[in-house]
């Protein structure tokens, strides 16, 4: 039987070259979501339950409706070029195999004589029940040890938020008072 992870890994990798094929954006759009969902899926398996919610929430959530948003003020297909960058693909090859080398000496997942399970893991265990008292220690991490990190990340993703959500609404409010003065534009074409 194939275990699960392996499942979700082959959809991960399938749903990714599906999007580089596909020349729908808005079908691409959709396709970044289901990315996204099989990613949250990935790390709810390896015990990430705090990212997995979070990518969930931005990655397959926020993420997909701002990009419909962004495609209902533009046209729905690619235009294609004559030119192929050969030079960006190689960059992209090189950078690829790059990483994967860089990950041939990390310690096999899960395992508990990783250096990252004996740095400050245990004393963000034994310091979650003694000097903190919260009992969750993602929560203890996140809002006591991280904090100043974690508030910095709502920050960024808040002015995120808001610049997307300006960006959308000028575009509509153009979008609206163009139609609303007869030079609305071509169904299909460029607006």
């Amino acid at each position: 039987m194939v275990p699960i992870e392996l499942l979700l890994f082959a959809f991960l990798i399938a749903t990714a070259a599906t999007i580089a094929w596909v020349r729908d954006l808005l079908a691409a759009a959709m396709l970044f979501g289901i990315f996204s969902l099989l990613s949250a899926g990935m790390m709810l398996l390896m015990d990430a339950v705090d990212v997995s919610f979070t990518e969930a929430a931005v990655g397959a959530g926020i993420s997909t409706v701002l990009i419909l948003g962004a495609l209902s003020l533009t046209d729905y297909t690619e235009k294609l070029t004559t030119h192929h960058y050969w030079t960006g693909k190689i960059v992209v090859a090189l950078t690829g195999a790059l990483l994967v080398y860089g990950t041939l000496d990390m310690p096999r997942y899960g395992d508990p004589a990783a250096p990252i399970h004996n740095h400050v893991a245990p004393e963000f265990v034994e310091g979650s029940r003694t000097l903190i008292d919260i009992p969750n220690i993602v929560t203890s991490v996140l809002a006591s040890y991280r904090s100043f990190d974690t508030f910095g990340e709502t920050t960024v993703v808040f002015t995120a938020a808001v610049g997307a959500f300006l960006l959308l609404g000028g575009g509509l409010a153009r979008r609206a008072s163009s139609e609303s003065s007869g030079d609305a534009p071509e169904a299909g074409g460029e607006g």
